[in-house]
């Protein structure tokens, strides 16, 4: 089973984002750099789930772990956001399994091995 490692940058309290599949940067300690956040994420094989195109550039020169989904629709309410990713969580998940990023966009998901 995959587990996911959820940026500061996104919301913690998604209901999608509950559960033992689930860690949070923010309850972790929000003020790690994003250095400490792969080393957090590569020795407890978790996939990072984020907004930040940091990550996206450091695992194109990477292997995993860690993965990385990176989520890219822009910025929208948060009721918008929630009802967007729910939509295709599933889907993002299945892939995140093949692909070591994976990138959401609001009318595509891809797939970079």
């Amino acid at each position: 089973m995959s587990k996911y490692l959820i940026d500061v940058n996104l919301p913690s309290r998604f209901s999608i984002w509950a559960g033992e599949k689930y860690e949070h940067v923010v309850h972790i300690d929000d003020e790690l750099k994003d250095s400490e956040i792969w080393e957090y994420a590569k020795k407890n094989n978790l996939t990072i789930v984020t907004k930040d195109t940091d990550f996206s550039d450091m695992i194109i020169l990477n292997e995993p772990p860690p993965r990385i989904i990176h989520i890219k629709l822009g910025n929208m309410k948060m009721r918008q956001f929630h009802q967007q990713i729910s939509k295709i969580w599933d889907d993002v998940c299945l892939m995140s399994e093949k692909f070591k990023l994976i990138r959401v966009y609001a009318n595509k998901i891809e797939g970079i091995d």
